[in-house]
């Protein structure tokens, strides 16, 4: 019987490239993957919080505005502002149901790296007309006197009598007699009458480095139904 003389298969170098051919996509170069993009960034959200705030002044003189976090520390407020608008002319722009009073001052260079509340001069807008200026000021003993005389007044309006409302003469740094804005100690030419005031809560929200504002709001948290804000601004 005859054996059957199975001949070996050598692949050739052709056969290597028809395998190549058969598959043109094996080596090729494929294009590089794309990431996807970045998340974006979360919006900044405005710190928030409730402080006290207090207008008071002698009918006849000039108001001051006064930001404390805690009523009855009544020795240091964060701030403390002389506003050279009278008492009377500003209670009448509070009888509108919508009053905004805008503070600004400009980033000079020896404005533009200090805190916000520290800045000693602002211009002083109300309603959108200018009315002069806000000087703020360290408080002196009679408003530490008026601070404590109405530290159990949560919210409210009234009148402090004329025995607890004399005050020192008013030192803007642009009157005579000069000063500085940490030298004043009062309202002004009013110190014989009786005082005035308007305590409230208000909600504070820090927008940016040169932005502050403060939103007149019920007991409750809620915005009050009469608009009342004070706005601090650095223009740059």
């Amino acid at each position: 019987m005859d054996e059957k003389v199975v001949p070996e298969y050598y692949p050739s170098y052709n056969d290597n490239n028809n395998n190549k051919d058969s598959n043109p996509n094996k080596y090729s170069l494929q294009p590089p993957r794309q990431l996807p993009p970045p998340p974006p960034a979360p919006p900044v959200v405005p710190l928030k919080s409730v402080v006290t705030g207090t207008f008071y002044g002698h009918r006849k003189g000039h108001i001051c505005f006064c930001i404390q976090k805690d009523r009855l520390n009544y020795a240091k407020p964060p701030l403390l502002l002389e506003l050279s608008i009278p008492t009377d002319d500003l209670v009448k722009e509070m009888q509108r149901e919508l009053v905004r009073i805008v503070l600004e001052c400009d980033s000079s260079s020896n404005k533009s790296s200090c805190r916000l509340l520290s800045i000693p001069i602002w211009t002083m807008y109300v309603n959108g007309r200018k009315v002069g200026f806000a000087a703020r000021r360290r408080p002196t003993d009679k408003d530490r006197l008026i601070l404590k005389t109405m530290q159990s007044t949560t919210v409210g309006a009234g009148v402090i009598p004329k025995e607890l409302a004399t005050m020192e003469s008013s030192h803007y740094p642009h009157h005579q007699g000069g000063g500085g804005a940490d030298d004043g100690g009062g309202s002004g030419a009013g110190d014989g009458d009786e005082l005035i005031f308007m305590r409230a809560n208000y909600k504070r929200v820090v927008g940016s480095f040169d932005t502050e504002s403060f939103h007149l709001t019920n007991p409750d948290g809620c915005l009050s139904s009469q608009e009342l804000s004070v706005f601090l601004m650095r223009s740059r």
